[in-house]
């Protein structure tokens, strides 16, 4: 059965130019303009995604997706913010709100398109799976084995948490610090040029492979891990 998804923005071109995407793509898609509909919406059929404006009459999407994190039946439903607010903080806050990813207008519906993949792909990966998959690359989860192109490779444990991180966590790109608490948690002194360290390892155990690009560097931000080349 095709995934469903909500897209919910007051524009009504913006409406139609993701709808015909996505529909394009195998996906089932119900729109709304505004907060009201979109509850409507999910009362009639829980999406699988939802793809949320900022700037909303009335309710903002912001709060929206904070009372939707809330509730405990709707907390699962990941959700792509989608917004003109470009700058560090604006992001920041539409991530805290609860938002899975966030996408900057305008932007090319290839990118929308990954990182719904990304998302759906991610929701689905169940906390206990013993296979994560991206590529080439297989991590097996019970036995601690990594294999690229079916060949078993030699990473260290904060390695292979690292990549797993990545695995599950795909087109969204993380701080320094990010990493640290996602991998390393709370454990003290640690400094942030060790995730660097980290990988530039990672890269060179996967460059013989030519899968090496898919740790991106995002100048003045941080990291992503993505299946597609910039």
């Amino acid at each position: 059965m095709s995934q469903h998804i909500l897209i919910v923005d007051d524009e009504v071109a913006i409406r139609q130019m993701l709808g015909f995407a996505l529909a394009g793509n195998g996906y089932r898609c119900v729109e709304a303009s505004n907060i009201d509909e979109a509850q409507t919406c999910i009362g009639d059929v829980r999406p699988d995604l939802i793809l949320l404006d900022w700037m909303l009459p009335g309710i903002s999407g912001v709060d929206f997706a904070r009372r939707l994190k809330r509730n405990p039946k709707m907390e699962g439903i990941p959700i792509i913010m989608l917004t003109a607010k470009g700058e560090e903080v604006d992001k920041i806050k539409g991530l805290d709100s609860g938002a899975d990813d966030y996408i900057t207008k305008p932007f090319s519906t290839r990118e929308l398109l990954a990182r719904v993949r990304a998302i759906l792909r991610r929701s689905k990966v169940d906390e206990d799976a013993d296979l994560l998959v991206a590529g080439p690359i297989q991590l097996d989860l019970r036995t601690h084995r990594a294999m690229v192109q079916e060949k078993i490779v030699d990473f260290s444990p904060t390695e292979f948490r690292l990549l797993q991180f990545f695995i599950t966590h795909t087109e969204r790109v993380y701080k320094r610090s990010q990493l640290l608490d996602e991998v390393w948690g709370n454990e003290a002194y640690i400094e942030e040029r060790t995730v660097d360290v980290h990988i530039r390892r990672l890269r060179k155990l996967l460059e013989p492979y030519g899968c090496d690009w898919m740790i991106q560097t995002v100048r003045s931000v941080g990291y992503r891990f993505s299946e597609q080349k910039d």
